[in-house]
């Protein structure tokens, strides 16, 4: 069965011109060394557009190297083997990304009940307790921390659908992130 969290309207785009890469399998280290060379390929491709000025450029740069580092990352540390792949597109008003992995059954059940905690209520509110959640406990894994990060300081949109894989225990996941890009500048 299919299950949406998050904002449904931007699950559905992703229709613009795409740029795809893909991370093939591999040791785990591996792959995880490479999620910040990947958000930062990323990240100077989008924001080339906004050279002409330096403030922009950087600040562009940044945002989009965040998000797509913070979804890269989880992709990695919780996927089932597999490939990761990750699409992003740029209009004049958002950065649009998609990461799509498969997750075993056990992730996908975690994942889907910390997502139903993140995704209601006002995200400063709720990255606020769970900081104080995390400073009582600093034992808790899956706090949710970075995507309420991603909501509360960088205004993301985000999504998520689970749906059946392949094979049967597994879970096709598919992240959606939309920011927004203004460019101060001219």
């Amino acid at each position: 069965m299919t299950a949406l969290f998050g904002t449904p309207d931007i699950a559905i785009g992703m229709k613009e011109s795409v740029s795809r890469l893909r991370l093939f399998d591999g040791p785990l280290d591996l792959s995880w060394r490479h999620c910040a060379t990947t958000s930062d390929f990323i990240a100077d491709l989008f924001a080339l557009r906004f050279q002409s000025s330096r403030n922009d450029y950087m600040e562009v740069r940044h945002s989009i190297g965040y998000v797509v580092n913070e979804l890269i990352e989880n992709a990695v540390k919780f996927r089932a083997p597999g490939e990761i792949v990750i699409e992003a597109s740029m209009d004049s008003e958002c950065f649009k990304l998609k990461v799509s992995n498969d997750v075993d059954n056990e992730n996908a059940s975690e994942f889907q009940s910390l997502l139903a905690d993140i995704t209601v209520g006002d995200p400063k509110d709720l990255l606020i307790q769970r900081i104080e959640a995390n400073a009582a406990n600093p034992d808790v894994a899956r706090s949710g921390l970075g995507l309420l990060t991603l909501m509360s300081d960088y205004g993301a949109r985000l999504a998520w659908i689970f749906s059946p894989a392949d094979e049967s225990d597994r879970i096709y996941l598919e992240t959606y992130a939309s920011i927004p890009i203004a460019q101060t500048h001219n």
